[in-house]
């Protein structure tokens, strides 16, 4: 079982350190809150990260301002 917290005011929710720690969430992080079937569903927001040839990003870009013309 987890952990139980309290809703504070204006729906403040403290995440205990022990479980900050094991879900490696940080200050500053950004979280995902659903609600399912009466349950929240908390999840840690990790930007995909993307590797891109700059030569496709110029080509594109020129295109595009060709378009605009």
């Amino acid at each position: 079982m987890g952990e139980v917290i309290r809703v504070r005011k204006k729906g403040v929710l403290i995440i205990p350190k022990k479980i900050r720690e094991e879900a490696g969430i940080q200050e500053g992080d950004e979280l995902v809150l659903e609600a399912k079937k009466g349950e929240l569903l908390i999840r840690t927001l990790k930007p995909k990260v993307v590797d891109v040839d700059p030569k496709i990003i110029d080509e594109l870009l020129r295109e595009e301002n060709n378009l605009e013309r």
